[in-house]
């Protein structure tokens, strides 16, 4: 079994809960505010080890009591933290996340130590071939760059989550093996405003045959869809009741990326996936939130 290394954001997460989310000039009342772990990278890698894989983290936080408690926190779940480093002039990032009523959610991210992440930091002993690599774009696009290249030279797997979303992540693309989008990164790589139903397939074709990866597209209550060399991959989602998506997608990536370690297809790789973010759905919080293995492998059954 490959090993996954996690190269990206480590955040403490703000949450409130609210009705809804407040207009522009509006103040609304909110019912609760936690403090929680977050920020995609810590997510993903979370996810990962919760789900068996041996797993690592790559990053930067602040000299400050939510970088503390942030590597506490990874090291409990099982993840390796001693590539972590401080940024003593920096604060850990922040994110503020209002969560609605009916789990859907708006997030403000402040990033903080997680830009401090040099390239060279990032590429170091990045793994052997059956590894896999994960980056999103809550760190320099130098540091992800830099991690994406030196895994290729290596063998390893390398999976991209082009989010937050942003058109210069195309010039990442050459050394990604697995895109994972949702319809708006989607959208913002093939060069439009947005996509409707009946383009997604074709963009997401369009990206496959530009730098030869196999693009997934998220697609929330939808399920997801993969576009792979020989064909397309269609996974419907699984009706739940929803809490919070913060998480989800991040849970998405690190159980995908936890299968593709054992060596598993990215077609069965993609119905874990599914099963897990169902799960993460169905509880508040990101890191938190992250379902282990055996609930997974319950609900699948069940």
């Amino acid at each position: 079994m490959g090993r996954v290394t996690v190269v990206g954001s480590i955040n403490m997460d703000i949450v409130t809960t609210a009705p809804r989310l407040p207009r522009i000039g509006e103040t609304i009342a909110g019912s609760a505010v936690r403090f929680l772990p977050g920020g995609k990278g810590a997510n993903q890698a979370v996810a990962a080890a919760r789900m068996g894989a041996s797993t690592r983290m790559i990053g930067r936080v602040g000299a400050d009591g939510f970088g503390e408690q942030m590597v506490a926190f990874l090291r409990e779940q099982g993840v390796e933290t001693g590539q972590i480093g401080t940024a003593p002039d920096l604060a850990t990032g922040v994110a503020v996340v209002v969560v609605q009523d009916d789990g859907d959610n708006a997030i403000l991210v402040v990033p903080g130590a997680n830009q401090a992440l040099h390239p060279a930091d990032a590429s170091a002993d990045i793994g052997t071939s059956g590894d896999v690599v994960v980056a999103q774009l809550e760190v320099p696009d130098a540091a992800v760059a830099a991690a994406l290249a030196a895994a290729r030279t290596r063998g390893v797997t390398t999976i991209l989550n082009a989010a937050p979303a942003r058109r210069g992540a195309i010039g990442l693309l050459a050394d990604t093996d697995v895109l994972v989008v949702n319809e708006i990164e989607l959208a913002m790589l093939a060069g439009c405003e947005t996509l409707a139903d009946s383009d997604l397939v074709p963009a997401a074709q369009s990206l496959c045959r530009r730098a030869g990866q196999s693009v997934v597209v998220t697609l929330g209550g939808r399920g997801s869809l993969a576009v792979v060399e020989d064909g397309i991959i269609e996974v419907a989602a699984r009706s739940v009741p929803v809490v919070d998506t913060t998480g989800a997608g991040d849970c998405f990536v690190g159980a995908m990326a936890a299968d593709l370690a054992a060596g598993v297809s990215l077609a069965a790789a993609l119905e874990t996936a599914n099963a897990a973010a169902a799960l993460c759905v169905g509880r508040p919080g990101a890191g938190i939130a992250m379902p282990y293995r055996w609930e997974v492998v319950e609900s699948v059954a069940g």
